[in-house]
């Protein structure tokens, strides 16, 4: 983790990524350990329905914690200047140190994050820099989604200088992160990792912690996005592994150290703005344990792609104790250049995997894998959840098609369902549902009123760009990814209703379609879009109102003072750009590919 530059003397870089959960752990009946990570404690375990069942934990994790390795659950955004791959530049950063302290729980816990935003303008009139919302990516806030952090749906912006806390249920367990949710901000710093620790579809000896992956822009995100506006989207200078990287002759690699024999938990995030990665260690396999939030039968390959917003959780076997194999390995990051704007060096994205009784320093030579350059999601048949949930079978005819489209004129947007979303951050979504119950149609809100199943097609067949889909507040299951235009009745014959894969990320094939469909049983707002930044920028988006007469619990208070905070603010500041989650633009702030 990086921190403030005066601050690198003290720091010994290369350090591992903080280790996530205590070793055993015992409760009546069950003793989560290295031989037995299935079970959690005497009611709940690796088969438990976690949508329906979690642990009744009486924890809140808010100033201190209660367990070893807990943090201060009190974030404050800050600007400062770090140098991440050696290479100095101003950054937008939680507590001043990148990438953010992790947020750690365990299943059951009860979630408090109470943010601070103190980002200054430093004479700029930019004034999007110093506003913000912080999202919980993949927290399914059952219940609470108010607390999803999207501006301009779930809250107006976050105002320098105040204070917001948000609150949540830890119902899943793995690995996700948190991010800002406003214009292109996180590419500037603003993430860390979330990990929810429990049960596990395998056993290993030690949990590494996240590992997030993610190009890297030498250039300021919104200056880039300017160059963007002009020319088109640039290549990053570089990429990082956990906020480190080596650039030039400057900068350091992400390294750990294996003990011969013993298994390792890496959980890995794709971080990134547009690139998606294919990841893998030298000499060493994956075995697959979790596909977002979702345990899965494991499964062992040799690499993995990771798009945007999406997690893996893996488990690694360190080779036995003998000469040979007391080396150091290369853990590799290669950009997928398929879907992907790619990097000034692709190749150079690497960590360090030492062997305890081998060389402490020095770049390792081994080779790696044949790296294909395709940008689809791992096989349906290998992505198979632990706990089995079944689809309604239905003809596919039936399912509502959200065709993507793109214009190009006068500048290029993005469109979802036949709009380019844009909403305003001084009147979101949940405002004007407390009100007027009423909405603009560039909102591009579909109603779901029924606790059923919907199922969605989303298809987009006109450039072969694979984009990574996105959705709040809900899993959803993916019934079937195909090429070309939609086909229902090939989609309905080859789709998988029996336990498909379910997540909350997805990649939909460039030039082709995918099929999904969730349970409306989560009542709230939740944004569906896809997560390459610039795109959501251009409106690639577009809203859920979830059964709306059984929306309860909205804090009006806390809605009505962030708004007021916000709109006093608003009347300060001269320049607005575009949102990156959603938007408030005009045409000369809409965007290119």
């Amino acid at each position: 983790m990086l921190r403030p530059l005066f601050l690198t003397a003290l720091l010994a870089f290369g350090v591992q990524a903080l280790p996530a959960e205590i070793i055993e752990r015992q409760s009546p009946g069950c003793t989560h350990s290295a031989t037995s990570r299935d079970c959690w404690d005497a009611t709940t375990n690796i088969n438990t329905d976690y949508s329906t069942t979690w642990p009744n934990t009486g924890i809140t994790r808010e100033v201190d914690g209660s367990f070893e390795g807990s943090i201060v659950y009190w974030l404050t955004l800050q600007n400062v200047t770090l140098a991440p791959d050696g290479f100095a530049r101003t950054m937008l950063t939680f507590n001043g140190s990148y990438p953010g302290p992790p947020i750690t729980a365990n299943w059951g816990d009860l979630v408090k994050i109470h943010v601070t935003n103190n980002l200054t303008n430093n004479g700029r009139v930019n004034c999007n820099f110093f506003i913000t919302s912080i999202h919980w990516h993949g927290v399914r806030q059952l219940n609470t989604f108010q607390n999803d952090g999207v501006n301009g749906v779930t809250q107006c912006p976050l105002s320098p200088g105040t204070t917001q806390t948000y609150t949540w249920r830890a119902t899943q367990y793995g690995t996700s992160w948190y991010h800002s949710h406003f214009a292109v901000q996180y590419p500037e710093g603003l993430a860390g990792p979330i990990v929810i620790n429990g049960p596990a579809s395998a056993n290993y000896d030690v949990d590494l912690g996240a590992v997030m992956v993610t190009e890297w822009y030498h250039n300021t995100a919104f200056s880039t996005w300017h160059y963007a506006e002009t020319v088109g989207l640039p290549q990053a200078q570089n990429g990082l592994i956990h906020g480190q990287n080596v650039f030039g002759s400057g900068g350091y690699r992400w390294n750990t150290t294996f003990v011969p024999g013993k298994k390792y938990r890496f959980r890995f995030i794709n971080t990134g703005v547009e690139s998606a990665f294919r990841l893998s260690i030298d000499d060493h396999q994956f075995k697959v344990i979790a596909a977002d939030f979702v345990p899965i039968t494991p499964y062992t390959v040799d690499s993995i792609l990771i798009g945007d917003g999406e997690r893996y959780d893996v488990i690694v076997e360190a080779k036995s104790n003998s000469t040979a194999n007391l080396k150091n390995y290369w853990l590799r990051a290669t950009v997928q250049t398929a879907c992907s704007t790619g990097v000034d060096n692709p190749l150079n994205i690497k960590g360090i995997i030492r062997y305890e009784g081998g060389p402490t320093s020095g770049d390792p030579t081994t080779t790696g894998v044949a790296i294909p350059q395709n940008c689809a999601d791992e096989p349906i048949s290998s992505l198979v959840p632990v706990v089995q949930k079944p689809v309604p079978q239905i003809d596919l005819s039936g399912a509502q098609n959200l065709f993507w489209g793109l214009n190009v004129s006068p500048v290029i947007r993005w469109t979802l369902g036949g709009v380019s979303t844009r909403v305003n951050w001084s009147h979101p979504t949940l405002q004007l549902l407390q009100s007027t119950g009423t909405y603009p149609t560039e909102y591009n809100i579909i109603e779901l009123p029924e606790h059923k199943w919907y199922y969605f097609v989303i298809e987009e067949t006109t450039v072969r760009f694979a984009h990574p889909i996105h959705l709040h507040g809900h899993d959803f299951h993916i019934l079937y990814q195909g090429n070309g235009t939609f086909n229902a009745t090939e989609a309905s014959l080859g789709a998988r209703w029996s336990n498909p894969p379910r997540r909350d990320v997805a990649m939909l094939p460039g030039q082709g379609y995918m099929v999904i469909a969730f349970e409306a049983d989560n009542p709230g707002i939740w944004v569906l879009h896809c997560h390459i930044a610039w795109h959501v920028s251009a409106g690639f988006a577009l809203q859920f109102l979830e059964r709306q007469g059984d929306i309860t619990g909205v804090d009006n208070s806390t809605l009505g003072e962030i708004c007021y905070n916000w709109n006093t603010y608003e009347t300060t500041a001269t320049h607005f750009q575009e949102d990156s989650g959603l938007k408030k633009r005009g045409l000369e702030f809409d965007s290119v590919m």
